[in-house]
């Protein structure tokens, strides 16, 4: 299993909106590296789910139930998608600031390459995360 982190401005589609959903793809994604991370993924690896922009919080875990495919969305170009599902909501978000502060986080790629969308995250830095927002890493 791996640990991901995926970016998602809360205004556009939000946690919240995974879990009325329940199942969605994850779209949209224009830069290469964050393509990479997507095609990396495979069904079983877990992500902290992340609202940018004006909350800056991790807030819940989403787990991936496919392998990448290609991206609906894209008019030109080859990107992909993912699909993933709402594991669980963290008690309480755990900020950017939240996770600067943790010396064990400090090489985590979201402090080092802040706006790359779709990260790798290292499973001791997942558990943390996770414990941060008040919850036992699964």
């Amino acid at each position: 299993m791996k640990y991901w982190l995926m970016k998602s401005e809360p205004g556009t589609y939000s946690w919240d909106d995974l879990t009325r959903d329940g199942k969605t793809y994850w779209d949209g994604v224009r830069n290469y590296q964050a393509r990479n991370n997507l095609r990396s993924m495979t069904p079983g690896d877990m992500a902290l789910f992340y609202h940018s922009v004006n909350e800056k919080s991790v807030v819940g875990v989403a787990r991936v139930v496919s392998d990448a495919y290609p991206d609906p969305s894209a008019k030109d170009g080859d990107w992909s998608v993912v699909d993933i599902v709402p594991a669980y909501a963290l008690e309480r978000p755990v900020s950017l600031d939240d996770i600067k502060g943790e010396r064990s986080l400090a090489e985590m790629v979201l402090v080092k390459q802040s706006r790359l969308s779709v990260q790798p995250v290292r499973k001791a830095e997942f558990d943390r995360v996770v414990k941060l927002g008040g919850k036992a890493a699964n």
